[in-house]
């Protein structure tokens, strides 16, 4: 998978509780540039903790200056090269980045620095996703991003899926209408496991009504170091992209 994991290591039906993924988790030591980049960029760019303590009542417009222009999530960015692609690529959309790992996070802060790339339209969250999900008000989202998640192989760990019938309710909540699910991996059982939640799931309508339509990447799509990386060892990604009806 990415190069940092995005889930809680703890039980799904803990969610109740604060979520066990610490932000400042590190993996290996910080390099000088990626130590600038995350003290220069995350204070402004951060969404505050008091925002995200009241369930259901953050506009995710009002983390921005622009009020008007669509906001999409990207849940667990890893190193975040696909969110700087497509922040290059939609320069009129606001996005939200949420990556608990700080290795992660300070890679995609020093390429966001170094590539000058502007930062009005970002704002980042490192710990877990779902705090800001379930603080989100309800139809208030664009688009959700989830993009190689973890695929906790285990029986038992499926319950830590990022994917499954409790957070696609949850999803279903912050969407709106028309809105957009756009998930991918390339693990066969995960890619089936995540097509068949959602293709199950009331509030969603799987777009594709062909092969192509789950095999071949969207339009415009960049692929990743890590996608890549998969199809040079003979793994095919799955993009599966739902609208919330």
């Amino acid at each position: 998978m990415q190069d940092t994991k995005h889930t809680s290591p703890i039980d799904a039906d803990d969610d109740a509780k604060r979520r066990n993924v610490h932000g400042r988790r590190l993996g290996r030591p910080l390099s000088p540039a990626r130590k600038h980049a995350l003290d220069k960029l995350l204070p402004t760019l951060k969404i505050a903790e008091e925002q995200y303590q009241t369930p259901a009542q953050l506009e995710p417009l009002d983390l921005f200056t622009d009020k008007t222009s669509p906001v999409w999530l990207e849940i667990g960015f890893g190193s975040g090269e696909h969110l700087r692609h497509v922040m290059k690529q939609e320069s009129t959309t606001n996005f939200i980045g949420a990556e608990p790992y700080i290795n992660g996070m300070s890679a995609f802060l020093k390429d966001v620095l170094e590539e000058d790339l502007p930062t009005d339209r970002l704002r980042v969250h490192m710990d877990d996703a779902l705090m800001l999900v379930d603080a989100f008000k309800d139809h208030s989202l664009d688009g959700i991003y989830i993009l190689n998640p973890d695929p906790w192989h285990k029986y038992r760990h499926h319950k830590r899926r990022i994917v499954r019938p409790e957070t696609l309710d949850k999803y279903a909540r912050i969407l709106k209408q028309g809105g957009k699910l756009v998930m991918t991996s390339d693990v066969a059982a995960l890619s089936e496991w995540m097509c068949m939640q959602a293709a199950n799931h009331p509030s969603f309508k799987w777009t594709a009504t062909n092969k192509s339509g789950w095999q071949d990447a969207p339009e415009g799509w960049q692929s990743t170091r890590y996608e890549n990386k998969g199809r040079d060892a003979g793994r095919y990604q799955s993009y599966l992209i739902f609208e919330r009806l």
